[in-house]
């Protein structure tokens, strides 16, 4: 298939995908919507549905802010922007099998995956996680009935995998090493355990400070692009942020969440672990990068060499930067860390350059 054909099949899925975003609503902007809305629209409200059955942390919420940042990232002009980033040299002996070891933490978090090997010719096969099995195949339907070619590219399974010429597998740092000793012989992305930080400079205006709020709680903290730790500067008052964040105080009444939120506080009070408690969650000053669910770090800075020189320690560990201090490279305005563009990849490994180039 050409470029344009899985522009065209894609950009028409992202107009679909758009009536079931957050402030969508069932309609027929798209020439295609209407025979893809006989098909479709009740199953894939269905479908939002029951993943939440499936995974309390999939809550409808959370899977249409998902469905909204993935068709805003496909439209047909980003599409096209994004093909013109590919490697210009014609690959040979296409196509191969893609095998994706996909998490589960997120809703639909293997998409950018999935567009990936389809756009490089390749075929998909994509191991599910458990925690995420109703919305891709859904999905991937959907795509099949917009362009039929693509059912022969596309095979999603939970069960073991084989036949494969590469891997692309994400997962926590354990899982990583269990994916180099079984994939090491194949050509592979391997992702392990990433977190996001913010930096303040202490200037951040209260919009600014509202946005960051969405860069923490949104999936409940769940994914590689939350902010799990704050960065301020020396002396400044930490609680000065906290009534910015009450937008999201609702969070702990969310099952889940509030089995962390009680454990962790619990456990803090215990070990007499000093800590501000906004009422949904814990603010620890911590040198670690990593935190619990419900628990935030935070920690000072005096200089921006000495928050620069930080960052350069850890940037292996590191997904994403977020904050407007000007003196930080490719950091992401505050409220944008879930919403990444097709050029945003993971782990900053660029997985279109891997699988074209997987034929030279």
């Amino acid at each position: 298939m050409s470029f344009e054909q899985h522009i065209n099949a894609f950009a028409k899925l992202s107009c679909f995908m758009m009536q079931f975003s957050e402030n969508g609503n069932k309609n027929n902007m798209c020439a295609s919507n209407e025979n893809l809305n006989e098909l479709f629209f009740e199953r894939f409200e269905k479908a939002i549905r029951r993943s939440e059955q499936l995974n309390p942390w999939f809550t409808a919420q959370s899977t249409r802010m998902a469905i909204s940042g993935i068709a805003d990232m496909a439209t047909r002009e980003k599409l096209e922007l994004w093909v013109r980033t590919f490697p210009t040299e014609k690959p040979v002996n296409m196509p191969l099998t893609i095998a994706v070891i996909m998490a589960g933490n997120l809703p639909l978090v293997g998409f950018h995956d999935f567009i990936s090997v389809l756009f490089s010719g390749h075929r998909f096969l994509g191991k599910m996680s458990s925690k995420d099995t109703v919305l891709l195949p859904l999905l991937a339907e959907v795509l099949i009935q917009i362009e039929p070619k693509y059912k022969d590219f596309i095979q999603l399974t939970a069960d073991k995998i084989s036949g494969f010429d590469a891997v692309i597998a994400t997962g926590s740092n354990n899982s990583a090493r269990y994916f180099e000793y079984y994939f090491g012989k194949h050509p592979n992305i391997i992702r392990k355990n990433r977190n996001s930080i913010a930096v303040l400079t202490g200037t951040e205006t209260p919009e600014m400070l509202e946005n960051l709020a969405h860069d923490i709680y949104a999936y409940f903290g769940l994914g590689c692009r939350n902010v799990s730790k704050i960065f301020l500067p020396k002396n400044f008052d930490i609680t000065k942020i906290l009534p910015h964040f009450e937008a999201y105080a609702n969070i702990v009444q969310h099952n889940k969440y509030a089995n962390n939120y009680d454990y962790n506080s619990t456990i803090f009070s215990m070990n007499r672990v000093q800590h501000l408690d906004n009422g949904f969650m814990l603010f620890r000053e911590a040198k670690e990068l990593s935190s619990p669910i419900s628990v935030m770090h935070y920690d000072f800075y005096n200089s921006n060499e000495e928050i620069l020189e930080w960052i350069s320690f850890y940037n292996n560990e590191l997904q994403c930067i977020v904050g407007q201090t000007g003196f930080i490279e490719n950091e992401i305005p505050f409220g944008k860390a879930q919403f990444p563009e097709l050029t945003d990849y993971a782990d900053n490994l660029n997985v279109p350059e891997f699988l074209f180039k997987l034929n030279f």
